[in-house]
């Protein structure tokens, strides 16, 4: 921002930096923000169940998630490879950033993630049968 009002004109290849960079920040806190309890959580009518009740239904929302994020990593894995074995950039002129980087980090992101709903759902799945509340990966309790 302050080369571009200083010398009136932006720094080449900003946009295609900036944009692989937000790929990257986003997929890599996926799964640090499941294991935190961090991700979206709305419990106005779960919280009203029994333990059971709620075991069940984060069991329900773990397997969403696990699907979700499995179906990303899965679509993700082939163009993750034809951008390693073509060589891929993004850009043109004096600034060409590899594409490679973000893409294998969406891959694995991905999969930390649908690992992290993997055990939250196992987890869930035995407070469920012991008829415990619901377990999360918070660390603030």
């Amino acid at each position: 921002v302050g080369g571009r009002g200083a010398f009136n004109s932006p720094v080449k290849g900003t946009t295609e930096i900036v944009s692989l960079s937000i790929v990257v920040i986003c997929f890599l806190q996926a799964g640090f923000a499941i294991r935190s309890g961090g991700m979206l959580n709305v419990d106005m009518f779960v919280s009203k169940g029994s333990p059971r009740t709620q075991s069940v239904m984060a069991c329900v929302a773990a397997l969403a998630g696990l699907v979700f994020f499995g179906v990303i990593c899965y679509g993700s894995i082939e163009g993750a490879m034809h951008a390693w074995s073509s060589n891929e950039f993004e850009g043109e002129g004096a600034l060409r950033v590899p594409v490679w980087p973000a893409r294998f980090v969406v891959v694995i992101g991905t999969f930390l993630a649908s690992t992290s709903y993997l055990l939250m759902l196992l987890q869930n799945v035995a407070n469920a049968i012991h008829g415990r509340a619901p377990a999360t990966f918070s660390t603030s309790h």
